[in-house]
């Protein structure tokens, strides 16, 4: 067993297991991806610890105990069809695949992209289409989605990622007011959006899910 296989196995031993993610097939998902290959090369001995990884200013790799609690909170079904919003370079998209029929996730830089797809291809995760554009736009024209996953935090979530939600879909979000962070899921019914509280997380505003500033004069 490789020294990072070991870490992994620590990282769910200690990390997901213990915040009451049981669903086997998040645990299996989270014990199989390599998560040090989509860190970036000098972050790869970070990898497995128990933080928000720092990918760049303002960007993050999301804590293993966080993406695996909203992945737990969303009930991601073998048929469903999954929006990854900021994948980085496509571990949480990795994730995912393992639980969903196939995935969608978008990044806004073409660098990026090319490399998460490399990397997907490497560990056979071909149910995952990687898009380049605006975080805050989605990829409309893939969707209706039955679940969609924000890999940061916000502090609104547009209207035209709403739209890409079908009716009786799931949105998993860390919603920050100040430096405080709370998971919500939001369920469609009827077109209309209520959000539950899943649990308390922290991360980073994702660029374009900032709310709307009033000018002062």
């Amino acid at each position: 067993m490789s020294d990072y296989e070991t870490r992994r196995i620590t990282m769910v031993d200690t990390q997901v297991r213990p915040s009451d993610v049981t669903k086997f097939p998040i645990i299996d998902a989270m014990l199989t991806v390599p998560r040090e290959l989509f860190v970036p090369q000098g972050l790869r001995e970070a990898a497995y610890a128990g933080r928000n990884l720092d990918v760049r200013p303002g960007r993050v790799l999301l804590e293993p105990r966080t993406l695996a609690k909203l992945l737990d909170a969303l009930d991601i079904e073998p048929d469903d069809l999954v929006l990854d919003i900021g994948p980085w370079l496509g571990y949480s998209a990795a994730v995912i695949a393992r639980l969903a029929e196939a995935v969608v996730a978008v990044e806004d830089d073409a660098g990026r992209v090319a490399d998460a797809e490399a990397l997907l291809a490497e560990i056979g995760a071909d149910n995952v289409a990687m898009i380049e554009g605006p975080l805050d736009g989605g990829a409309p024209k893939h969707g209706p989605y039955d679940a969609i996953v924000l890999e940061g935090a916000v502090e609104s979530v547009p209207e035209a990622i709403i739209d890409q939600l079908k009716d009786g879909g799931r949105i998993g979000a860390i919603f920050m007011e100040g430096a405080l962070g709370v998971a919500r899921v939001g369920h469609k019914s009827g077109g209309r959006l209520s959000w539950r509280y899943a649990f308390n997380a922290a991360a980073p505003t994702l660029p374009g899910f900032e709310a709307a500033r009033d000018f002062v004069f």
